[in-house]
């Protein structure tokens, strides 16, 4: 990480940054502490490229709150509270991370649109902002927010029980034509996100979105117990969803929906290398109301570019398993417009749309 000429003697921050941690980890508010909350104390910081962050020289003004939109102690939440700790650190101000669940998701990223466009509120909104809308969730989309920046992506994973008849993706989407309503599959609610990838992979292979039947859950981990426990054949969540139990050798990947084929497992092959050309992932990125002071996104852009690039990011989402996807506020800002797009054509071809 630079230098930070401007925001004190090295003691001071290595203390302030010490503080900063440890806070991150107390309370179920995520109230995450600075050590001095005069605001503006991160003047001094750069960017990865080197570029100086002290863009709105008056911001902040006061405490940040970090909205989540989804509950404490799940992924988007630990990463939410990994960038607060490491936000306060650099603008030298408080960042309270607070969790707003409900409606899929609609609740948390309601009241990121819904804050002030001054920089006080800001939230880590997720892929589920490009699909509630064409659920009838909500009329909330990604134009009711301000981008600032990607820092995540993760890719659906296809997984099955270790002792399951299929090697590959193309071995389950065959038997799936076979038998068409026979097998089932898990990994979120209803409409959520791996069950778009489901339904998404099996259009892209010719066959009924249907074909294999979703079962609704509350989340990865209670789809992941009923797959090891024989309750369903699939998951759809990502890799690192399922990484405990893929871990334990209680369950096997057999494919991933994405471009690439993922670091943590070199030997698994992208759908694309079967010859489905379809490719699905959850992401994560800071955003704020919309309206918000330009000067304001340049700054929190250029402390998150320092952010993501750091060694302690880095390290923790190695750690995690998480993947790491960097986009500037422009760009994710196109992503969210061509993301939003993409979403409801797949999902109104899978019956999913209102």
């Amino acid at each position: 990480m630079p230098n930070h000429p401007q925001t004190g003697s090295t003691s001071r921050r290595r203390h302030h940054s010490a503080i900063v941690r440890m806070a991150a980890l107390v309370g179920s508010a995520g109230l995450v502490l600075a050590a001095c909350g005069g605001g503006g104390g991160g003047a001094g910081t750069e960017s990865a490229s080197g570029e100086t962050c002290d863009k709105a020289p008056n911001y902040p003004r006061g405490p940040v709150q970090l909205v989540v939109p989804w509950a404490a102690g799940g992924g988007t939440d630990s990463v939410a509270r990994f960038v607060g700790s490491e936000l306060a650190t650099l603008l030298d101000n408080q960042v309270n991370v607070v969790n707003r669940t409900g409606g899929s998701g609609a609740v948390g990223h309601s009241a990121i649109a819904n804050g002030r466009p001054d920089g006080s509120t800001i939230g880590l909104v997720t892929v589920e902002l490009t699909m509630m809308h064409w659920q009838g969730l909500t009329e909330l989309d990604h134009e009711d927010v301000t981008p600032v920046a990607q820092v995540n992506s993760d890719a659906s994973g296809i997984t099955v029980r270790a002792d399951a008849p299929w090697n590959t993706a193309q071995d389950l989407i065959d038997a799936a034509k076979k038998d068409p309503g026979k097998l089932t599959a898990s990994g979120t609610g209803r409409g959520g996100i791996w069950d778009l990838a489901l339904k998404g992979m099996l259009i892209e292979a010719g066959v009924d979105p249907d074909a294999i039947r979703f079962v609704p859950s509350e989340g990865a981990a209670p789809a992941l117990q009923e797959l090891v426990a024989g309750g369903v054949d699939v998951s759809t969540a990502s890799l690192v969803e399922n990484k405990t139990m893929i871990d334990a050798k209680k369950a096997k990947p057999i494919g991933v929906m994405a471009k690439k084929r993922d670091a943590a497992y070199p030997d698994l092959p992208t759908l694309a290398e079967k010859g489905i050309d379809f490719e699905m992932s959850a992401w994560r990125g800071i955003a704020g109301p919309k309206g918000m002071d330009t000067r304001i996104v340049a700054e929190l852009a250029c402390h998150l570019d320092e952010i993501v690039h750091g060694k302690a990011y880095q390290g923790f989402m190695k750690k995690s398993g998480f993947g790491i996807t960097w986009r500037n506020a422009e760009d994710f800002g196109k992503f969210m417009t061509q993301q939003d797009t993409s979403k409801g054509q797949i999902m109104k071809r899978a019956g999913l749309a209102s």
